[in-house]
């Protein structure tokens, strides 16, 4: 006879093991029961805000906003339909303005080279890719643009992507994880933000500019992470200012963390052929570990790309889904944008004045006493009105004297630096910016006193 070990199971006969799988299966019908029994009681009470759209509170604020505009009879400065290429001058319902509203730094969009080499390429290759490059999308333009950008800006090598927000998504998303810090200047755009969401990893601003602060930030908190990550722009898209990059490199360093810049605004604009901000302060490539910039803007085309080391750009070509799961970039594009940067190269002369009139109305604004908050004098100049109300309404009274400049309000920004945000061209004349100057400062005057 076999004594039994205590600590080994019982064994169960075929009849015991089926009734307590009846069991089992018994209680689950039951709780699901139960669950589907509230579920159907507790339905009705649903409220509509969360199963209608129309009923969405994001919704009901834009529909109060919007009813509170027409009451002072102020009609939406957005979505203006343009009639025609927008330059330093554009045509919005057949009347000609002084345009402030395009990325065309650099006068390219629709330069005729620029769009013979998109043309080219749309004979050749057709209008789309028709494929994620991956399986079949892979066509040379592709190669010949990333090729290029990687030897502006010094690199091993370049990436492109469809659209320049989904880029700094995707590149984020990628790298970092639940384990990992974002660090951010408080004024990033929000491709960054969203980038941080979509990685998991710990999310923390620090104060614009304010390297001493993240220092601070990185000395309480790095061994707490694996990888940090410290995120910033090259021009600031909405105050027209620049990182103290030699120190945020300095910072990096010493804390080990990866560094990334956005010159979505600064590429074209910045340093005497208009590399950027690495021109600008003469960085060497390495210094930073993610360059990162779109085509839109002084490349007169549409998407973003990261430039840096191979293994980067071999990481986020095999694992980036905003890439992968993506169709290419249609050839005509990368094409258009592949000849941007050829006459970007040819002709610095566009970089220069580009840079004087940035200076030139900088200069201008100071002198007529507006605020422009840390506004440098480059590609971007924000006139800060201090009220989204007066934003909108100073904005109207330049569009009915010839001047597009859409203002920024809130929830874009806080209430209280409300703005008008001017984007300078290489086209624009000395004589549009000093007009434009001139009202802007005569009817924010007038408005300031003005009852609605």
């Amino acid at each position: 006879m076999t004594t039994s070990d205590p600590n080994e199971p019982r064994r169960l006969s075929k009849e015991s093991k089926e009734e307590a799988l009846r069991r089992i299966l018994k209680k689950r019908h039951d709780i699901s029961g139960e669950m589907n029994g509230v579920a159907m009681r507790d339905s009705s009470s649903i409220p509509e805000s969360h199963y209608r759209i129309e009923k969405f509170a994001d919704y009901q604020t834009l529909m109060l906003q919007q009813s509170l505009a027409k009451k002072v009879n102020l009609e939406s400065p957005y979505f203006q339909e343009h009639d025609i290429l927008a330059r330093d001058t554009t045509i919005i319902g057949g009347k000609e303005f002084i345009n402030f509203g395009t990325y065309n730094y650099l006068d390219l969009n629709g330069h005729p080279r620029v769009n013979e080499a998109a043309y080219q390429a749309m004979v050749e290759y057709g209008t789309s890719a028709s494929a994620s490059r991956l399986v079949s999308g892979e066509r040379r333009p592709h190669r010949e643009l990333e090729a290029k950008i990687a030897e502006l800006h010094g690199t091993a090598a370049a990436l492109t992507f469809v659209s320049g927000h989904a880029t700094n998504v995707t590149t984020i998303g990628t790298l970092l994880g639940k384990r990992d810090l974002i660090l951010h200047d408080r004024l990033i755009h929000n491709s960054v933000l969203q980038g941080a969401l979509l990685s998991g990893a710990q999310r923390q601003p620090f104060d614009h500019n304010d390297w001493r602060g993240l220092d601070d930030l990185l000395t309480r908190s790095r061994r707490k992470f694996e990888k940090v990550l410290i995120c910033v722009e090259g021009v600031y898209s909405m105050d027209g200012d620049i990182p103290p990059m030699p120190e945020i490199i300095e910072i990096a360093r010493k804390h080990k963390a990866l560094t990334m810049v956005d010159e979505a605004h600064s590429f074209g604009a910045l340093g005497a052929r208009g590399r950027g901000i690495g021109e600008h302060f003469g960085l060497k490539p390495g210094d930073v570990d993610i360059w990162m910039g779109t085509l839109s803007k002084t490349l007169a085309g549409c998407g973003g790309y990261v430039a840096g080391s191979e293994a980067l750009i071999m990481l986020l070509k095999h694992t980036a889904s905003g890439f992968l799961y993506s169709v290419g970039m249609p050839p005509p594009m990368a094409a258009a944008s592949l000849e941007a940067l050829r006459i970007m190269e040819e002709e610095p002369e566009r970089v220069q004045k580009l840079q004087q009139n940035g200076k030139l109305m900088l200069d201008l604004a100071h002198g007529a006493g507006l605020n422009t908050g840390y506004a440098i004098g480059s590609t971007v100049l924000p006139v800060i009105t201090g009220s989204s109300l007066l934003a909108v309404r100073l904005s109207r009274a330049l569009f009915e004297r010839g001047i597009n400049a859409p203002p920024i309000i809130y929830p874009a920004v806080e209430e209280r630096i409300a703005r008008l945000r001017f984007f300078l061209s290489s086209a624009h004349s000395e004589d549009q910016i000093r007009y434009t100057i001139a009202e802007v400062a005569s009817q924010k005057k007038h408005l300031e006193t003005a009852p609605l």
